[in-house]
């Protein structure tokens, strides 16, 4: 295929291979896709044949799209089996802390630390067919069988619950009951929802496809324009009015007269009313 007929430029190919992220061209808006798949990298390098999303390459290119003014918004397609904890709440964090609008939409799944991912978008999507695995914390490799480590575990599941629970509409008792299910999984114990039960949950807002979402964004995008548009003649209209307050002529107290003259004050003492302009020979 020649470059002319090619769907993308070999700029957003290379886009794609490094981000996962693209801008879309000839669109009612400015938007940028972001892709999270696979496995979530996160302190070390998972093998070759790991298809992952890298945490160092994700994180500055949100704060690279949170300062470009000309970006109206973001997209947020997630496709993943999860990963390591810090790094998909590190990205999390991020997307939830955005000023500029957020749409997150969960193709296939959204598992694990996929979760608080799709939350952490100002709008959520999930299509029927996806699903979401919610289970407590793990770990891979050696670990000490002592009370601090299960206090550490604790505390880790603790912080996911709160974004999520705060970031979405599900109850902190119930997120809690769907982790702790045992009748659900084979090899572990948590619950699986596809994307209408997500939806009942409270951990979706709602259930749609791609087109729906980007109908959303948009829609946040414009709602924000307009505000922003609201905001600026509001901000004219008070800075006219102090303007004015301010050039209005103050009015001549006893302390703002200029002071008599020691000349003048002798002829007030000696000859009583009397008339500078007199004095000067102006008469």
């Amino acid at each position: 295929m020649d470059e002319e007929n090619a769907p993308f430029t070999e700029e957003q190919n290379q886009q794609i291979i490094d981000t996962g992220i693209i801008a879309a061209e000839n669109a009612p808006h400015n938007i940028r896709c972001l892709t999270v798949i696979g496995q979530i990298e996160g302190h070390y390098v998972l093998p070759e044949q790991n298809k992952t999303t890298k945490y160092e390459h994700i994180i500055p290119a949100l704060v690279a799209i949170e300062e470009d003014r000309s970006v109206d918004g973001l997209l947020v397609v997630l496709n993943t089996v999860g990963g390591d904890v810090e790094a998909g709440l590190a990205i999390a964090e991020l997307i939830a802390g955005m000023s500029k609008p957020t749409v997150s939409i969960v193709l296939g799944g959204g598992h694990s630390i996929g979760v608080p991912l799709a939350v952490s978008a100002d709008k959520s999507f999930i299509v029927p067919s996806a699903t979401m695995t919610i289970h407590p914390v793990r770990i891979n490799g050696m670990m000490l069988g002592v009370p601090q480590t299960m206090r550490h575990f604790e505390k880790m599941q603790e912080r996911i619950t709160a974004f999520v629970t705060s970031n979405s509409k599900i109850k902190p008792d119930r997120f809690k009951e769907l982790m702790m299910e045992r009748d659900e999984l084979v090899l572990d114990i948590g619950t699986v929802l596809d994307g209408k039960a997500a939806v009942k949950e409270g951990l979706i807002d709602s259930l749609g496809s791609l087109s729906d979402a980007v109908k959303a964004l948009y829609k946040l995008i414009e709602k924000r324009n307009a505000q922003n548009v609201k905001a600026a003649k509001s901000n004219k209209k008070g800075s006219k009015s102090s303007k004015a307050v301010n050039t209005a002529p103050a009015k001549r107290t006893a302390a703002s007269r200029p002071k008599r003259s020691a000349v003048a004050s002798v002829l007030q003492d000696c000859y009583g009313d009397i008339r500078l302009g007199d004095w000067r020979g102006e008469r």
